[in-house]
């Protein structure tokens, strides 16, 4: 009687220590499951809040400039007299707007959830328009020698020309160039907060001079 007792006992005592090992595997199993869903939910949030920053960012950034020219357009239409031409002339005078933008809405983007990381796919190039206010003055021609649409579009061509030089001599793409930089150090402030890297292909952005290397001059 008494080894059945024991016998009995020593299955209970089993049980207990089975069904303790289970609850305690379980528990475990438990604790895994949450915290690996966790880990997901925190890297799902930190990419659509990156995903949220660049939108914010995705704007026109604009440096407008203004250039003044006078310029005096002649045309000279010789004859088979020696001597004797058809001239015509203009005293121009033009006023320009001139503006250089990055569409940043442009940007491609590939964001890794799995190691953290941004990488700037594209940077678009500027965008330069030039509004010019052009004004003749002192037109002389002759009846055989008259201005014409062909001559307005030459002047219209050698403005254009010139204004082209001139923003090219000057610091208005250099101020443009600039402000896109600083528009851009705000996805390094982003990722960096949230300790992610930032990439622009296979580079790593690491500090604000780093975009000075990737962008066009």
């Amino acid at each position: 009687m008494s080894n059945n007792v024991n016998f009995f006992s020593i299955i209970k005592e089993l049980r207990y220590w089975l069904l303790l090992a289970l609850f305690g595997l379980l528990l475990f199993i438990g604790y895994k499951f949450s915290n690996s869903n966790a880990s997901s939910s925190v890297i799902t949030y930190e990419s659509n809040l990156i995903e949220k920053q660049i939108k914010n960012v995705g704007k026109l950034v604009v440096t407008e400039g203004h250039f003044a020219e006078v310029l005096t357009y002649k045309d000279k239409k010789e004859t088979y007299i020696p001597g004797l031409s058809f001239d015509k002339k203009a005293i121009v005078i033009v006023n320009a707007e001139v503006s250089v933008a990055f569409d940043l809405s442009k940007i491609t983007f590939d964001i890794d959830e799995k190691s953290k990381t941004l990488t700037i796919v594209s940077i678009p190039d500027e965008e330069i328009k030039i509004n010019p206010d052009i004004k003749y003055y002192d037109i002389t021609s002759s009846t055989f020698n008259e201005f014409t649409g062909e001559d307005y579009n030459k002047v219209n061509e050698i403005v254009r020309k010139n204004l082209q030089t001139k923003i090219a001599n000057s610091s208005l793409k250099k101020n443009a160039k600039n402000r896109l930089i600083s528009e851009l150090t705000k996805f390094l402030i982003v990722t960096n907060s949230l300790g992610w890297t930032l990439k622009h292909n296979a580079s790593t952005i690491s500090k604000e001079s780093d975009f000075s290397l990737l962008i066009k001059p």
